[in-house]
């Protein structure tokens, strides 16, 4: 009778409505194979209908976060799941960022004979993914989700199956992917072994969960294997973000993976690794933070200067992109490690993240419009005269490369002052050096793009691709992104970011 007891206490915990915004989507995503087989008919407007169908998960995502006054902190299926008014816009995010690379999606394969409806199905999948993870408050949870969103991307950044590149980045993804989840699951086992341990203070049957794995670290500051694992942990997550020793899979994958999954790539799953260390280093390992905060910033000071030092000799758009987001994760782990100190923190990063996805959305989208067949192969010389051949991508192109440069009044300059100003405060002195040191340097190779864009480059005319007329979907992307660059620079009150 104890245990039906127990078992009915389990069930009643279990709230499906929670997570509808996940359901719908792994529901949306079998309906679009289901139409491609049922109706063959639709299968041109499958693109257009998984947009649509992300756009209905989005509006109920926003009346949660605008049209109810939820719980400051809701728990449901025993603690695997746990949401608050960040993670909420987290799926926001996520969901803005799916419909984007969708839309990128069917720039991309209108011109590349590729299987259409399987890549809108995992894009769909993956965001569902992502949305689980940032949500997790248990270490199975979190395992699962991330690898779901891993193997999700190995499809996808081999999706371009015609070129050699694409299978080649396909191919070192698996490996580096297979190696930072088996040093995870390495440091979770530890962390199991450590915190079960009844000798020890604080011990419980389920250390996996976040709040059991906080009390128990909090009585064991300097027990070696949970130490060991807490390290392994962040290693783990260190890979997927492209931190610095593990960024060494980023410019190959990034230059052979299709322009739709690289900006994936760039914009969510960086954002996504991001809000897990934040959620790891102020919930269960905020009790190590005189091991893990010395160790991050090691890795920051390493970012800062190996992301933009690397991308100043870059000539092809893609690496340099993939080398400049290993330097906005050092900054972004600047603000991380700043907020170990200080809550208020916690906003900027979020702000951070969306003005860095307006940015970065507005260059892909760009790109993908540039591209020749092969977009492996674009070289900067590319965009000659873009301005002049296509303005409103070439206005987007210095928009957005703006913004991540964090040139006044764009909101990338605005975002950055804030990361800097919660260094300051405190105290990460020698990482704010470096990190100024970067933004200078990042100005260079930004503004050696943007200047291609504005004279005529090496290459001569008939050997650069003509860039692509934008549609009307594109122009609307653009008018938006650059609009809310600049807007948002001027007024940051626009997101409820707390």
């Amino acid at each position: 009778m104890n245990d039906l007891s127990s078992l009915r206490a389990l069930t009643d915990t279990h709230d499906w409505g929670a997570i509808l915004p996940e359901l719908m989507l792994g529901v949306f995503a079998i309906l679009l194979l289901v139409l491609e087989v049922a109706v063959p008919r639709v299968k041109k407007a499958i693109p257009s209908i998984a947009i649509a169908l992300q756009g209905v998960a989005l509006l109920y995502v926003l009346w949660i976060l605008f049209g109810s006054e939820p719980a400051e902190l809701r728990t449901s299926f025993a603690g695997l799941i746990f949401q608050t008014a960040s993670t909420d816009l987290m799926r926001v995010f996520f969901l803005l960022s799916g419909i984007v690379v969708s839309h990128l999606g069917m720039v991309y394969l209108r011109r590349n004979p590729l299987a259409r409806v399987e890549f809108f199905h995992l894009v769909m999948v993956v965001v569902a993914a992502m949305m689980l993870l940032v949500q997790s408050g248990h270490f199975v949870m979190l395992f699962v989700a991330l690898e779901t969103v891993t193997i999700g991307f190995y499809i996808l950044v081999a999706y371009g199956r015609t070129g050699a590149l694409s299978l080649e980045a396909g191919l070192k993804y698996l490996v580096m992917g297979a190696l930072s989840s088996g040093i995870m699951l390495f440091g979770i086992v530890l962390l199991f072994g450590a915190g079960s341990n009844p000798l020890l203070p604080g011990a419980s049957i389920d250390p996996l969960a976040f709040t059991n794995l906080g009390a128990f670290l909090g009585a064991n500051t300097d027990n070696l294997l949970a130490i060991v694992g807490a390290g392994l942990v962040l290693s783990g997550i260190a890979f997927k973000i492209g931190l610095v020793p593990f960024q060494i899979w980023i410019p190959d994958v990034y230059q052979g993976a299709p322009t739709p999954v690289a900006a994936f790539l760039a914009v969510a799953s960086k954002a996504a690794g991001i809000f897990l260390l934040l959620t790891l280093l102020t919930g269960p390992f905020s009790a190590l933070s005189h091991v893990t905060v010395p160790l991050l910033s090691a890795l920051t000071a390493l970012t800062l200067l190996f992301g933009n030092l690397a991308a100043l000799p870059q000539r092809n758009v893609k690496r340099l992109m993939g080398l400049s987001g290993v330097a906005h994760a050092g900054i972004l782990l600047l603000g991380v490690i700043a907020s170990t100190q200080a809550p208020w923190v916690v906003p900027v990063i979020l702000f951070y993240l969306f003005v860095y996805a307006l940015a970065s959305f507005g260059v892909f989208e760009v790109m993908a419009h540039v591209g020749a067949e092969n977009d492996a192969d674009q070289e900067i010389d590319y965009y000659s005269e873009l301005m002049h051949k296509q303005p409103v991508l070439g206005g987007a192109l210095a928009i957005g490369l703006g913004s991540l440069a964090g040139i006044p009044p764009l909101a990338g300059f605005v975002a950055k002052l804030l990361i800097f100003y919660a260094a300051l405060q405190a105290g990460l002195y020698l990482l704010l050096g470096l990190a100024i040191f970067g933004v200078v340097v990042s100005i260079y190779y930004y503004f050696g793009w943007m200047r291609a864009s504005l004279m005529k480059g090496l290459f001569l005319e008939d050997e650069c691709p003509a860039p692509r007329v934008p549609a009307l979907g594109t122009r609307i992307i653009l008018y938006s992104v650059s609009g809310l660059t600049v807007l948002l620079g001027l007024y940051q009150g626009m997101l409820p970011l707390g």
